[in-house]
């Protein structure tokens, strides 16, 4: 039955098995096998647990950063009320010195100007 077909007299559809439990299934597995080689010969076990480790790091490096493609994109349109825009100039309003003058903020002179919608 495809899955565009409809239903008939109570029919159930079957359930696609799911990953996390074949991923389950996958890691009892490995870790019996684990278990066994580490019972067998404990050197060989250990040599065994730093070349999976190694391989899966192998892998994580390989595979490169996680792509943004799917992140939300920003939000468009207007800002939220209250908010000013400010153009900063390249005069200095004033220096504020901090730990013993060891630093100091510059603040520059701000031209605030209202904000305008943006056409959506």
């Amino acid at each position: 039955m495809t899955k565009d077909a409809p239903k008939r007299n109570g029919e159930e559809e079957p359930r696609e098995p799911s990953r996390l439990v074949g991923g389950c299934v996958l890691v009892v597995l490995g870790g019996g096998a684990v278990a066994v080689v580490i019972a067998a010969a404990p050197a060989a076990g250990v040599l065994l647990v730093w070349a999976l480790g190694a391989g899966a790091l192998w892998r994580a490096v390989r595979q490169g950063p996680v792509s943004d493609s799917s992140a939300t994109p920003p939000p468009v349109g207007v800002a939220p009320l209250g908010d000013v825009l400010a153009d900063e100039s390249a005069e200095i309003a004033r220096v504020v010195r901090i730990a013993e003058g060891v630093a100091c903020i510059v603040h520059p002179v701000r031209t605030e100007v209202p904000q305008k919608e943006v056409a959506s």
